[in-house]
């Protein structure tokens, strides 16, 4: 790629030296899984495998979406549950007995199954999940948030804020309240991206001026 050149946001492996790396909206499947532009799973066995190592019991008929916003980073193992994982707590048993084929699943109700659906899992833009991180359904992930190592994701993170542990609570916030609202107001990863380009100083910055005023 020439120096002047964009990252192509169709590319499947962006840095032809690190194949680790990968635009996981070019590789991902599913139409349930929706990825924006520029974001990225690291994982040295490929980002190919993204959708079967990190997406875990995505079921199309329990219908819930996985959606990621632009410019975010995934960690090697990051996981996100989806509600396909929960069992039925209506009744006495827990136990799955209408997955399995003959009587079991003769007069099965499958509703039943959606008594525990917590609907769509959402990043928003610019977030970073570090390596092993767990997203349990039903989530939002606020823009610019960071989610820590090896947490366990059980309910919504706000915007720019820093969580860890299990389960994650807030750390602390990235910027004061003031600057979250103006760095969302700016809204920069909805730029063009020659915007993007010639403004990364800006960004990358911390002079929320010069992002706001950007060109």
């Amino acid at each position: 790629m020439p120096s002047h050149a964009l990252p192509d946001p169709g590319a499947k492996f962006p840095v032809a030296e690190f194949l680790r790396i990968g635009f996981f909206r070019n590789l991902v499947r599913s139409p349930l899984i929706e990825a924006g532009e520029y974001s990225y799973y690291d994982d040295p066995e490929g980002p190919e495998c993204f959708e079967e190592k990190c997406v875990l019991y995505y079921y199309d008929f329990v219908g819930d979406r996985l959606v990621i916003g632009r410019f975010c980073a995934l960690a090697t193992a990051v996981q996100f549950i989806m509600n396909g994982a929960n069992h039925a707590l209506s009744g006495f048993s827990t136990f799955p007995f209408g997955i399995f084929p003959g009587a079991w699943r003769e007069g099965f109700d499958p509703s039943a199954y959606g008594t525990g659906h917590r609907g769509d899992t959402i990043v928003g833009n610019d977030a970073w999940l570090g390596r092993e991180a767990t997203v349990l359904p039903g989530v939002t992930i606020g823009d610019g948030a960071i989610v820590a190592a090896k947490s366990v994701v059980s309910k919504d993170v706000p915007p720019y804020a820093i969580v860890a542990g299990n389960p994650a609570r807030v750390v602390r916030m990235r910027f004061p309240a003031e600057i979250v609202e103006r760095l969302q107001a700016v809204a920069w990863w909805n730029w063009p991206a020659d915007k993007v380009t010639r403004n990364i100083a800006a960004i990358t910055g911390a002079d929320i001026g010069a992002l706001e005023i950007a060109e």
